[in-house]
């Protein structure tokens, strides 16, 4: 029994570590009124560049850089078209999805061809991690996974204890009374993309090299449509995203621990629950959504 919690936990903080990433960094553009479709093909592209980086120089912390300066470059051409061209923001990332499937493979199939990488390494914490269960479940984890936990208390205060996060809210909310009050509107929104974009790129960069240590063509599958759902589902709140992300992840480590039972059979509908439960999470709070009142719209300065 003890093994059996073990082994679900640390595949539930496996699988919702990349969506915690990637949502934590929607949650600044959501709330600065960007809706980032495209979270799905950044996180393809560092899955993909993240690898690359790894097999070029032989370090999984270089692919890490790659795939977060991919995520960036990938954030700035959102923003760009989406905030400068005022260009609709669902459009934009559906283009950047679909963009995104056929750059990957053919990169993949130039360059790597499932080629095996340095993947991230455990860092095990002195002491920490011969605790029972809780050590091999919270203590003993890489880097990228450390830094997504750590990251939601200082997400939390940066967006509800700052200046700047004061006026990522008030963005979202109002930016003509924020253009008038003198705060840059274009700044706040370009930096809040551009954040998300990074995020997603270095959330990419686990899957491919925290789960596989190699990229597989399609990998990401639906995460980034899941971490904007963890996003929405979390009301917008770093806190309440991390919750929200280890149900999700937990609905996909339970799908695996269902898939060697006798249920295994039915294994088309066990791959369907991580997306069922999103899809009912997210009718089931849609009215109660913090969704800010400019979401979506853009910004055109007068």
């Amino acid at each position: 029994m003890a093994d059996f919690i073990t082994n679900f936990l640390t595949a539930d903080i496996r699988t919702a570590t990349p969506l915690l990433l990637a949502a934590l960094g929607l949650v600044f553009s959501e709330r600065a009124g960007i809706v980032n479709i495209g979270t799905e093909g950044i996180m393809l592209v560092g899955a993909l560049l993240g690898c690359l980086g790894a097999a070029l120089t032989g370090s999984s912390a270089m692919g890490a850089l790659l795939a977060i300066a991919g995520g960036f470059a990938m954030a700035l051409i959102f923003a760009f078209f989406t905030i400068t061209l005022r260009s609709n923001q669902i459009v934009v990332g559906t283009a950047f999805n679909i963009f995104a499937g056929g750059f990957t493979i053919t990169l993949n199939r130039l360059l790597l061809n499932g080629e095996k990488v340095a993947g991230y390494e455990a860092i095990p914490i002195p002491g920490l991690s011969k605790i029972p269960i809780l050590g091999e479940v919270l203590f003993n984890w890489s880097f990228p996974v450390y830094l997504a936990f750590l990251s939601v208390p200082i997400c939390w205060f940066v967006l509800q204890r700052t200046n700047i996060g004061l006026k990522v809210r008030a963005v979202g909310e109002y930016p003509k009374a924020c253009d008038t009050v003198g705060i840059n509107v274009f700044r706040i929104l370009y930096g809040a993309v551009l954040f998300s974009g990074m995020m997603a790129g270095f959330a990419g960069s686990f899957v491919s090299m925290g789960q596989l240590s190699s990229f597989t063509e399609g990998m990401v599958s639906g995460k980034g449509f899941m971490a904007l759902a963890v996003c929405v589902f979390g009301n917008y709140s770093p806190k309440t995203v991390l919750w929200a992300a280890l149900l999700f992840g937990a609905a996909d480590a339970l799908k695996y621990r269902l898939l060697t039972t006798g249920i295994g059979s039915y294994y088309q509908f066990l791959n369907m629950l991580p997306y069922f439960i999103t899809i009912v999470a997210l009718c089931m709070f849609a009215k109660r959504s913090n969704k800010p009142a400019c979401s979506g719209v853009a910004y055109r300065k007068e």
